[in-house]
Formats: structure tokens, sequence, C-alpha cells
């Protein structure tokens, strides 16, 4: 693969059966790159003959191919050997998704990108490590509990972090033994596109691996959760769209996962370290635009320190770099659509109306024909508003005071989102009170964004069904089955 940033509009086609292929029908639609409003690619239009055809690949893969037959350390060596191109290729693949992101390329080259290798290494020896269980009955009978892959599974992958979250669901639903039809965002297709050559150089069969680009509704999407020879889909993206792949998916009985959106909570006490709890507050806000499910899209701080916090978070807000996604200085790129920044600006209106904005959330047209929004902070906000309600997905930080404990729960828990909050406080007891009472999957303890791909990650309420990393998503990914040995007395 080249590192050279693309000049020319390149056609993006769907990967089936380990071959490149034009769409069914012949249609194509536009890739713009965030940062320039530009065209970049054509990327192919697949709609149901194009699941049908990958659904059919894959189910070959599945019951006549070698892949479910290999070894679990057969498998996963080859699954060690993606994680080892991706990191080979690190350049292109960085360059390539910041161009169809928009996000600063420090965050692909430095924590995507890496992050996606490691997905491969991590389940590959994960894998390795997980047991059958045996129960004995007595010396006369045994019960042996085994996991057997499922068949073939559909992924549905976002925007924000494309080659990320696609490598997340990909690495354990292949190192059980499945098959796949990788359905990555139209918004984003260029690291999946790439992902096929490398499976295929890292030696996984054709038709375990296939990539259908298109849409949702009446589309690829559709066609793929609704089709009867994919046992599973694994989503990640807005709950909307969770909800209506719940209801396709409900006449084939497909087992589900979904992570879906979030409103998280960023928590200031009086008692916190400061020096730590500001800046992570700033980057849990606008890290990748503020297109993070995980981010820390509201800030409530304690009102003996909420105008001290008030003040240093505007004076740093106002110093983030804003720019061209390319340059190495940038830390916010550009809005991933126009729709979306849109969407952004309606909801500083509203943060106008209903607060005060003390800074931010303006077109900047002097970077060019981009989706380019400066960071927005919005003081005097009741946590009532929509800005605080419901998931942006964009550069806008609503700040709200609080005086208790109490109140503070019950705020926090107002959302019907239930994804992630930080904690910020050196209290103990308080830690844990918080911890237990907040409604949501994930709880940071003075920090933010820190994982461990052995833990379970997921949301409660509307963020989410299920859970995936660790033997979660292995189990997700596989099907239980019981098998009792009864023998004769004496022999």
């Amino acid at each position: 693969m080249s590192s050279a940033v693309a000049t020319e509009i390149k056609t993006i086609d769907n990967f089936i059966q380990g071959q490149y292929k034009a769409p069914k029908k012949g249609e194509y639609f536009e890739d713009i790159d965030p940062a320039t409003g530009k065209a970049i690619a054509k990327v192919a239009n697949g709609g149901a003959e194009d699941i049908d055809e990958a659904a059919a690949a894959a189910k070959l893969a599945f019951e006549q191919g070698p892949w479910p037959r290999m070894s679990m350390q057969e498998r996963c060596a080859i699954l060690r050997k993606v994680g080892d191109l991706i990191l080979k290729n690190l350049e292109t693949l960085a360059i390539a998704e910041t161009v169809d992101t928009g996000k600063p390329i420090s965050e692909s080259r430095e924590g995507d990108i890496p992050r996606s290798a490691q997905n491969f290494h991590f389940f590959s020896d994960y894998a390795q490590a997980l047991n059958d269980d045996s129960y004995s009955v007595n010396a006369n009978e045994r019960h042996l509990a085994i996991r057997e892959p499922l068949g073939v599974a559909g992924l549905i992958t976002p925007w924000n972090l494309p080659l990320y979250l696609a490598t997340w669901k990909i690495a354990p639903c292949l190192a059980m033994g499945n098959s796949c039809i990788l359905k990555p965002a139209e918004w984003t297709p260029h690291t999946a596109n790439l992902l096929g050559a490398l499976m295929q150089e890292a030696g996984v069969p054709e038709g375990v691996f296939n990539v259908v680009n298109g849409f949702g509704a009446k589309s690829a999407g559709e066609a793929l959760t609704t089709h009867p020879d994919v046992r599973c889909i694994s989503f990640t993206g807005e709950t909307s769209t969770g909800r209506a792949i719940m209801g396709a998916a409900a006449s084939t009985l497909k087992k589900l996962s979904f992570e879906l959106g979030g409103k998280g909570a960023n928590i200031i006490f009086e008692d916190a370290d400061l020096q730590e709890a500001i800046p992570t507050a700033i980057r849990a806000a606008y890290r990748n635009q503020g297109e993070i499910c995980l981010a820390g899209s509201r800030l409530f701080v304690q009102e003996s320190i909420y105008n001290k916090v008030r003040d240093e978070l505007l004076e740093r807000v106002k110093q983030i770099r804003v720019g061209n996604p390319l340059d190495e200085k940038t830390q916010m790129g550009a809005i991933i659509s126009k729709e979306q920044l849109q969407k952004v600006q309606s909801y500083i209106e509203i943060g106008k109306n209903d607060g005060k904005l003390l800074f931010g959330g303006e077109r900047l047209t002097t970077l060019g024909e981009g989706n380019y929004l400066s960071p927005a902070l919005i003081s005097e906000i009741d946590n009532k508003s929509r800005v605080c309600q419901e998931e942006i997905f964009g550069p806008v930080l609503p700040l709200i005071p609080f005086k208790a404990e109490e109140e503070l729960v019950e705020m926090v828990n107002s959302t019907p989102y239930g994804l992630s909050c930080s904690v910020w406080t050196n209290d103990a007891n308080r830690q844990h009170r918080v911890s237990r009472d907040i409604k949501s999957g994930i709880v940071w303890i003075n920090c933010w964004f820190a994982r461990d791909l052995r833990t379970p990650f997921g949301g409660q309420k509307s963020s989410g069904v299920g859970r995936e990393g660790g033997r979660w998503a292995l189990e997700f990914f596989s099907e239980m089955k019981t098998i009792c040995f009864r023998y004769k007395s004496g022999q």
C-alpha cells in the first residue's frame, strides 16, 4: 500500500469471496472529504443483491471451507498476522482514516489505527485462553459445555471510529470460527476497503471476510439485518437505528448486540484534582470533534468551584487549534458531513436560547469549504435543556452546576442514555457511592477513556443491548452446546 494522499477520485467496490466486485446494479455514490467538501471516491451502492452474494459466499466458507475447522491456534495465528499488517501499513491507514473522517492525523496515527491492530492481537491471544467447562455428576456421568461458531455474522459499524470499531467486532467474530459480512458506514468506507486486501494477505480464506458498502434503510443495511442466513447482528451506532434493526431482525430471531448512543456525564467535585480534571474534561468533550459515543458531553461542576472551573475551561477552549486534519498541529478537525454540521449548529442555537454561549459554535469559513466549527462552551443552562438531554455528537459542552451529591445523581440519570460517566473526587466513600448510584455501563474514577479489553463494554437503558469485549464478545459470537457422557460402571 502507498502512503501517498490520493489526488484523484478512486473507486471503492465491495469485497466478496476474496475479490473486489462492482455492485450488482452498477450504482455508486460519492464519498466526501469533510475537510474540503469535495468528492474523493465513488463508493459501491450495495443492495439486497449484493448482500445475497456476500451471504452465499460467507455461508459457503462456513459450511465447506477450512476456517471453522481450523484449530483455535491456527485461526488466531492468522488473526495476529492481520494485526501485524495493520501496523505495517499504519501510515496509509491513518491518512485514509483522517481524510475520510476529518479527524486530526495525530488521533488516527497514535490512537485509532494502533488500537485496531491491538484488537486483533488481543483477541488472537484471549480466544486461545478460552476453556470449555466440564461438570461431573458422579464417576459415571460427565457434562461438557462447549462453544461452537454461529455461522454468518452481520457487522454494522459507525463513521466516527471506522477501522477501530470494525476490528473490535471482526476479531472476536473470526476468532470463534465464524464468517462475516461487514457493512461500514456510508460516510467512511476507505479503511474497510483496505482491510479486505490485508485479510487476504494474512491468509484469511476467501468468503470468510466480506464487505458490502451502501446505506441502511431499504438498502444494504436492511437486507443484512433481515437475511435468513445471517445468524447475528453486531451494531454500533445511533439508538433509533438500533430500534429499527431490532424490529427488522425479529422475524429471523437473530442474536443482537448493540452499542448505541450516549450522553456522558463528566463530574467534578470540589475536592477533585483540577490540574487533571479540567484538561481531561476538555479532551473528553472535544476529542474527535466530539464525535465519540463515550464523550463527556455534559460537565457537572460543584457550585463552590464552578466559577474557577468555568474560567479556566474558557481560556483552554479558546486555545484549541482547529484546522486541516492532515496538519500535525491540528487538535480538532472537520465535522464528518454538512448534515452533521447543521445538526450540531441547531443544538448550539438551542444552547444560546436556553443558556449562555461563552465561546465558539461558529462556522470557520476562513478554513475553506470544509465542515469546520469552533468548539462551543455553554454555561447558565438547565440540565433539562435538549442540549443536556440529547446526543449531539459534536464539539458542544454545556456546564451545569450542582450543590449536593443526591441532586447530582438525579440529574446524571435523567437522560435516556447510560453509556459512560467520569467522576472526579478524592473521597473514596463518594467514589463508591456515586459509581454505584449512576446508571451507566462504564464509570471512570479520576480518568476518562481508559479501557481494558478484557472488561465488558456497553451501555444501560437506551445506550445498548448486551456487552462487547473479553469473554462477552467471544460468547456473543458463539453458540453453547452441552454434551453429556454416561459410562457403564466398571468400564
